[in-house]
């Protein structure tokens, strides 16, 4: 046993579970990569401000959950706790949404660190695939970006989650709602720091998860009632591009995401599979988080969806993925001559586009073929002295228990042809 453990609220990938994550990882991005958006990666970490601006001082990610650190030349960055604001910045680094072809399409995929208290579901270190369509204003990409992820989880085979929508409104509408909520929430009994946040960001205070807090803002003014015409419009053309795409979703007034760059259209994916961490996946339109760290005005909209839990939310369901053997064909020599020439199969088989392993080390015939069925290979190829005198090798079937002696120098078509 090792010394050292994985830290706490972390956790290893290892096979054969790991393929499942790279299974939904790829039916996540398959979608995206066909709608023309491309692959964008971002340091793990990013200077402090950028996400501090971006984020939001007032919100738990960087108050509370955010690892920031002081480097020996006294910069101040933290491991990146969202993908938004990491890609934005990279775009506009890079002048991407001055290359003339707007809006700007990018999915990410990797792994992102917020101080939480561990739970089935909540890590501290967790993997998400992301998209940002940045330079836009158009209901038809929020609800593309919509339906492309709906489409991702459809692909997986789950069925059991909902889509929830809301609208935040704009600068012009916001700022109505939010004096409205900060009276409603100045009348409650809240505590000290809640009533603080109220006074930052209201919004903030109807994303509150305690049972105390939440019972008070029944009759908490909701924004839908606030909405300028334009926002409306804005949101009726979503919900009806949705609709028309037969994509289902349920309209939720009390929607807010934990950041503080949304506006407008804001989504959630919920599994109610999964107790009290039932989101998987999230996002809306960030209007203004361009400016806010310093670019030009540049309306985008995306979304992130988690790998950890749109995985718990297939075995809640019950769904097991079709996954691709990692072996298809194990071959075991016996003798070094054997070993010589079946190498060469296995390296030949490899630059056809076939999974092959091999026995390594001096196993006998016994332990070689434990080790073939535990690969879950399809075929086995053996040979020895005598059946390479012969200029022939063994073929066994895995499935069927069937051998058959096939020439040396035409197993490899024999088993493309096999495994077509």
């Amino acid at each position: 046993m090792s010394t050292f453990r994985a830290p706490k609220g972390t956790y290893d990938l290892i096979p054969p579970d790991s393929a499942k994550y790279l299974a939904v990882r790829e039916a996540i991005a398959a979608p995206l990569r066909d709608s023309g958006y491309g692959y964008i990666e971002t340091p793990g970490f990013e200077n402090v401000e950028l996400f501090a601006r971006g984020v939001g001082e007032s919100t738990d990610i960087v108050t509370k959950e955010m690892y920031a650190f002081e480097t020996k030349g006294g910069d101040r960055l933290a491991l990146r706790p969202e993908g938004t604001a990491s890609v934005l910045r990279a775009a506009l680094e890079a002048n991407l949404h001055k290359a003339g072809n707007l809006p700007v399409k990018l999915w990410y995929s990797g792994s992102y660190y917020r101080y939480e208290r561990p739970q089935k579901g909540r890590y501290r270190h967790f993997s998400q695939v992301g998209a940002e369509a940045i330079g836009a204003e158009d209901p038809a990409l929020d609800a593309e970006l919509i339906i492309l992820a709906d489409q991702a989880y459809r692909s997986l085979g789950l069925r059991n989650f909902r889509i929830l929508l809301n609208s935040l409104g704009d600068k012009e509408c916001r700022p109505v709602y939010r004096a409205a909520l900060q009276d409603f929430l100045r009348g409650l009994d809240l505590d000290e720091d809640t009533l603080r946040r109220a006074e930052i960001n209201p919004l903030r205070v109807l994303d509150d998860k305690r049972e105390d807090v939440q019972k008070q803002l029944g009759g908490a003014p909701l924004l839908r009632d606030y909405l300028c015409d334009g926002c409306k419009a804005y949101h009726e053309e979503v919900r009806d591009l949705i609709t028309a795409a037969g994509v289902s979703f349920e309209d939720d007034p009390k929607l807010v995401r934990g950041l503080d760059y949304y506006t407008r259209t804001t989504f959630e994916f919920v599994h109610d599979g999964l107790g009290s961490q039932s989101a998987v996946g999230g996002g809306g339109r960030y209007d203004g988080l361009s400016e806010m760290i310093g670019g030009p005005a540049l309306p985008s909209v995306g979304w992130a969806l988690g790998v950890d839990r749109t995985v718990l939310a297939l075995e809640a369901e019950g769904v097991e993925l079709e996954l691709p053997a990692s072996t298809s064909v194990f071959a075991v020599p016996l003798g070094e001559e054997a070993r010589r020439i079946l190498f060469g199969v296995v390296t030949e088989l490899r630059r056809a586009g076939v999974a092959a392993d091999f026995s390594y080390g001096a196993k006998g015939l016994k332990g070689a073929m434990k080790n073939a069925n535990r690969s879950g290979a399809r075929f086995t190829v053996v040979a020895g002295e005598r059946d390479l005198a012969e200029g022939v090798v063994q073929l066994k079937d895995m499935e069927s228990g069937e051998q058959t002696a096939v020439a040396a120098d035409a197993i490899v078509s024999e088993l493309r042809s096999r495994l077509a």
